[in-house]
């Protein structure tokens, strides 16, 4: 983890690779309760049976579960300390390029992309994410992921 005393410390990063998080495991479980609270069981990712004859011989997780967990992936690779306020200000360029079967370990490499003052003495920052599946080149996620920190 890498952590930023204060948000002063971001600026002359911009363009660089902050940190990289921990190793997150996707389970069934937690695909099983994000269909419940979407509402999305399309069978790809809820019916096991179904899915071992499905082009990746088992279910895959939500394209949106793996975006949700871009809090959990940053909270373990970055620490901005120092602020009084943290707020997701939304999302850019989203993409899925490869799929996330059942069992997958994901962790994120995190890119400080830009870094633009905010009325109330805040910054906003666009981290670029790229979510790797252990042991594949293709990433399953990428992202622009867009904060505001206030002093």
């Amino acid at each position: 983890m890498r952590t930023f005393k204060t948000l002063d410390e971001l600026i002359p990063c911009v363009g660089q690779e902050l940190a990289i998080s921990e190793w997150v495991t996707v389970t069934q479980a937690q695909i099983d309760l994000f269909a419940d609270v979407t509402g999305d069981h399309q069978w790809i990712h809820v019916d096991q049976q179904r899915a071992k004859e499905g082009p990746y011989g088992r279910t895959i997780a939500h394209g949106f579960l793996t975006l949700s967990l871009l809090p959990q992936l940053f909270a373990s690779a970055v620490r901005l300390e120092g602020t009084r306020m943290g707020l997701n200000y939304g999302l850019n360029k989203v993409r899925f390029p490869a799929p996330v079967p059942v069992g997958s370990r994901l962790r994120c490499r995190v890119v400080l992309g830009a870094c633009e003052p905010v009325p109330d003495d805040g910054l906003q920052l666009t981290f670029n994410m790229e979510v790797q599946r252990e042991g594949e080149a293709k990433p399953v996620c990428i992202a622009e992921f867009i904060q505001r920190r206030y002093r």
